[in-house]
């Protein structure tokens, strides 16, 4: 019995997706909760203009694997770019790099 029900639970954390697109309404509500606040766009993108108190970690940089593992891991983290292709792609690094949950705006800072 002990056994099935750890299998069951196990199962139901696997599906906890660990990258999630979410629209800027669901943006906007978790950076009231998190502190984890990625733009991952240029450092010119960034000073055109950027969302709240980001920090800019570029994701072209070839150092931004090393900058983005001193965050902590296990807390979420928002992240953005232009419009969604670099963030994505700075998800799967993440991801790759121990990150439990990452939230990627839709649309990028263009949609928001």
């Amino acid at each position: 019995m002990h056994i099935m029900m750890l299998i069951v639970l196990m199962s139901c954390v696997q599906d906890i997706p660990q990258v999630e697109v979410i629209e800027k309404e669901k943006f906007l509500l978790l950076m009231e909760d998190h502190k984890q606040l990625i733009d991952v766009r240029t450092p010119d993108e960034f000073n055109q203009g950027h969302i709240g108190s980001a920090l800019n970690l570029n994701v072209n940089d070839p150092n931004f694997e090393a900058a983005v593992s001193k965050l902590d891991k296990n807390q979420p983290v928002l992240v953005y770019c232009a419009v969604g292709g670099r963030s994505g792609y700075a998800a799967k690094i993440m991801k790759k790099l121990g990150f439990k949950k990452i939230y990627d705006l839709k649309g990028g800072y263009r949609n928001w």
